[in-house]
């Protein structure tokens, strides 16, 4: 049940807002003032709502104090700078009073559920040799996933997962499984577009035997494998139109049929599918059913690319490097400077999964404790525009500052003309780096930093 602070100096108004709230279900708490707010904790709560001007500190000031819980701001005095101010001093939202009751309720509703969205935690999930893993990152794309995880897992109702190949579908699955109430029973995985057309009926159904030439012996299958725990089928999209349709009998009626049997068999399975493609649109060209894609979409998980993800990037990459240099046994290596560069530029058209297997080459090929661009091999790298808070001024020159001592000259070239190239011309770059223009050039050709088309002159 969520709690919410009411921080009000007018007794009747914070009264009635907290009955209003209370007969919604929420837990509330009242102050009168900033100050004796401060000593309830507000950070502790779901939701801080305050009155602009209080006795002493202004509602405003709360909105520190409260971090990481959201200050939804009420003012009577409904000017548009009370409220701009008040949303600059990072208040989530503000409203007027006297205020409508059903309008504040949606206002709260609305800041509890994105609040819930933006706060899911890792799962930890076992794999298939025992070991625990949490899968990696932060942003607030993963944090809905996280949080879609939790409230997915215990329903036991068949989930729909989508993303990119090498976004981790697999591990997604794999934590539903684990957080609900089958995680006792096995967990069967299936890769749809492994499986040849002409075997998968039997792989997934089993057979009896003399069922088809070569069927020496009768199989169970994989859905029958699943018996009581889930069943998790990678690229479903790849599932020919026959099996589309036992599976769909599966999905209504609980039910499996062996090729070559005529008995019926009761399966208590939870399905979680995944797949890159775009299941509606293939039903509409008839390569999927409509009816089992309905049936699968009962709850959907859209995994981000790694593309979107730039905050997570170099996070994933340190932890996956120390993975490949314990497998390696090449303790102590470190990423340069200009390769965290390059793997924050770079788009991952093949996701975590390029990015795990980049590092490991980087961890074979590196010579010395640094892995370079080349060692990497991501090829050219266009950089990304940079934001204007990391613009340097015109006629300021920033300089590598941190690992400096760990930094090559190739190293401290590269980070220099990815960062201020985008600000000065070919011929400025080459003043402030001491070397000629064709010296220049002859060390992007060497070191593959390609030459923008256009460069933009500060004025």
């Amino acid at each position: 049940m969520p709690r919410i602070l009411i921080v009000e100096d007018e007794a009747i108004i914070r009264s009635a807002l907290k009955r209003l709230l209370e007969r919604h279900d929420y837990t509330v708490s009242e102050a009168a003032s900033a100050e004796e707010a401060r000593t309830l904790a507000p950070s502790e709560f779901d939701l801080v709502i305050s009155d602009l001007r209080l006795p002493g500190d202004p509602g405003t000031a709360l909105i520190e104090a409260a971090a990481p819980a959201p200050v939804l701001i009420m003012t009577s005095y409904a000017s548009m700078r009370s409220a701009v101010d008040a949303l600059k001093q990072g208040a989530v939202d503000y409203v007027a009073k006297p205020f409508d009751h059903t309008e504040l309720l949606e206002t709260v509703e609305r800041i509890l559920h994105k609040r819930s969205m933006q706060q899911g935690t890792p799962p930890d999930i076992t794999d298939e040799g025992g070991g625990r893993q949490t899968m990696i990152g932060n942003c607030t794309a993963m944090q809905q996933v996280y949080t879609r995880i939790r409230k997915t897992a215990p329903a036991d109702v068949t989930v729909l997962i989508q993303g990119e190949s090498g976004t981790g579908k697999e591990l997604v699955a794999r934590a539903i499984h684990q957080q609900s109430k089958r995680a006792k029973a096995p967990l069967i995985c299936v890769n749809c577009a492994a499986i040849p057309e002409t075997l998968i009926e039997s792989e997934l159904f089993g057979h009896e035997k003399g069922a088809f030439t070569g069927a020496s012996a009768a199989r169970t299958g994989l859905v029958e494998a699943a018996d009581g725990g889930t069943l998790f089928l990678d690229e479903i999209g790849e599932l020919p139109l026959d099996a589309q349709a036992r599976l769909l009998r599966v999905l209504q009626e609980g039910e499996i049929r062996k090729i070559g049997s005529v008995e019926t068999r009761h399966v208590d399975v939870r399905l979680i599918a995944a797949t890159h493609r775009d299941l509606r649109a293939l039903s509409k060209s008839g390569e999927f059913r409509l009816d089992l894609y309905y049936r699968l979409n009962v709850m959907q998980i859209e995994l981000p690319p790694l593309r979107d993800r730039e905050e997570d990037v170099l996070k994933i990459a340190d932890i996956l490097l120390e993975k490949a240099c314990k497998r390696h046994d090449r303790q102590g290596l470190r990423l340069s400077r200009a390769s965290r560069q390059d793997l924050r530029d770079y788009p991952w058209p093949g996701n975590v999964r390029e990015l795990e297997n980049a590092l490991e080459r980087g961890v074979i090929l590196a010579e010395g404790h640094l892995i370079h661009p080349d060692d990497l091999g991501l090829g050219p790298v266009t950089s990304r525009p940079p934001s204007p808070a990391n613009t340097s001024l015109a006629g300021e020159v920033s300089t590598p500052t941190g690992d400096e001592d760990d930094l090559s000259l190739e190293d401290y070239f590269q980070h220099f003309v990815l960062e201020h190239q985008d600000q000065m011309s070919e011929t400025e770059l080459a003043q402030k780096l001491g070397i000629s223009r064709k010296n220049l050039w002859e060390r992007r050709q060497r070191l593959g930093i390609p030459r923008k088309k256009t460069a933009r002159r500060p004025g």
